[in-house]
């Protein structure tokens, strides 16, 4: 054997990533035993949903937002009207920011019944997909599409349809929900907080891979709720900056193997957004059922195992259905769904928390409140740097292992994450001169 010979030269490539949204793959480039390169490709072409908008009236682009994502469009709808009322100058009444909320609360219920059950758990019990755990453990599956059911439900009632909203406005709802189709609910979500109170002790016994990764965390955090809806940007290292301010700390940029931009902070830290940074930056700001299962269960944040994020979801679940619960219950709409406002020349951000992480949006509107400019900046485009880096952390545990071993273990850290690739392939410069 010659010296070029002995050099032998392997790698870790998943050409097609499965049980995530969207188009990517995956490679790890091995030679001599040592990694040489870590890819997380994201090969889907862009969407350019930020090309699409302009010239478009902004009471239409809660409508066109929703379309970007079919599992968290609720999410580009809030962080739209968010970021266009600031544009206006515009204030919601307390009610309707309550049914906002609850239309977030049915998101995060079926978003994450559908990752922890059917796109993480098998990896976790050892499983190739959601249709070979139904084989051998149907009650899990069967459990899982229930408990999402109702979330599907909720978005039915209050937004029209079960996938991609129609009701919401810049302003507020085109109408009112009938309470009686929403206190129907009440027992399926009674139920299902049960349910998702069994899926944290449950979460707890899992065989979680072994990593822990020192990282930055962002999350929104509300002075008087678990950031969602809307609130402050606050990091793990201290910093806190309002929405406004976002773009001056929490930059993007090109890279070479990708059609999403890849975001990292102003100091060029790669961050973390999602469950386990917003449970690990505001964990105290949970409701009582799932502050009372984390003392029962000893969880005790932070926790640094991406891996872990999974159990993040399952509290959050918990927390969708109890505040769903207590919206219905105290739903008694007053005055107009709607806040209505002749519209100006201004521009402005706003963000909300997708189940998988922080989503700005930022608009400039005309005299006419036609869009001249939008920005949006995806949760995945912003884990997308630290997903490379975690697995720069992660593969070297697992080259000793069979080959095909080692690679569901990688593909199993980037899943964890539940990438949403599609929203985050849709992108443009910012700084570019009206008509082109």
């Amino acid at each position: 054997m010659t010296a070029s010979n002995a050099k032998i030269i392997n790698s870790i490539e998943v050409p097609a990533l499965a049980r995530v949204e969207g188009e990517g793959g995956l490679y790890i480039g091995v030679q001599d035993g040592k990694i040489k390169e870590i890819r997380v490709d994201i090969y889907e072409p862009p969407r350019f949903f930020e090309g699409f908008l302009r010239g478009r009236s902004m009471f239409e682009v809660p409508d066109i937002t929703a379309r970007i994502c079919g599992i968290c469009p609720v999410a580009y709808q809030m962080s739209a009207v968010n970021a266009l009322e600031a544009s206006q100058g515009v204030s919601v009444t307390p009610a309707i920011r309550a049914l906002r909320k609850l239309l977030y609360c049915a998101e995060y219920i079926e978003s994450h019944a559908l990752h922890i059950f059917l796109l993480q758990a098998p990896d976790l019990l050892g499983q190739e997909s959601a249709i070979s755990l139904a084989a051998v453990a149907p009650e899990v599956v069967t459990k899982a599409l229930r408990m999402k059911k109702v979330g599907n439900a909720i978005l039915r009632v209050i937004g029209g349809r079960s996938v991609h909203p129609v009701s919401t406005v810049v302003g507020g709802f085109y109408r009112w929900p009938e309470k009686d189709n929403l206190t129907a609910l009440l027992p399926e979500l009674e139920w299902s907080l049960t349910a998702a109170a069994e899926t944290v002790r449950w979460a707890t016994t899992l065989p979680y891979p072994d990593l822990e990764i020192d990282c930055e965390y962002v999350a929104l955090r509300h002075p008087q709720e678990y950031g969602v809806l809307d609130g402050e940007v606050v990091s793990s290292s201290g910093q806190k900056v309002s929405v406004a301010e976002y773009e001056k700390y929490y930059l993007e940029e090109h890279v070479r193997h990708s059609n999403s931009l890849h975001s990292h902070t102003r100091d060029g830290k790669k961050y973390m957004v999602g469950p386990l940074a917003r449970l690990n930056l505001n964990s105290e700001q949970l409701g009582p059922v799932a502050q009372s299962l984390m003392k029962e269960l000893k969880i005790k944040p932070p926790i640094h195992n991406p891996f872990k994020a999974l159990l993040a979801r399952t509290l959050e679940l918990v927390d969708a259905y109890a505040d769903a619960i207590r919206l219905i219950k105290g739903y008694n709409p007053e005055g107009p769904s709607r806040v209505e406002f002749e519209p100006k020349a201004g521009e402005g951000c706003g963000a909300s928390e997708a189940p998988r992480g922080l989503l700005f949006h930022k608009y400039s509107v005309d005299g006419q409140g036609l869009v001249l400019k939008a920005r949006i900046v995806p949760p995945t485009s912003q884990n997308l740097a630290r997903m490379e880096a975690d697995l720069w952390e992660f593969a070297p545990k697992v080259l000793d292992k069979p080959h095909e071993q080692a690679t569901l273990a990688c593909e199993h850290l980037v899943r964890s994450y539940d990438p949403c690739i599609s929203c985050a392939t849709h992108f443009v410069r910012w700084e570019c001169k009206d008509g082109e």
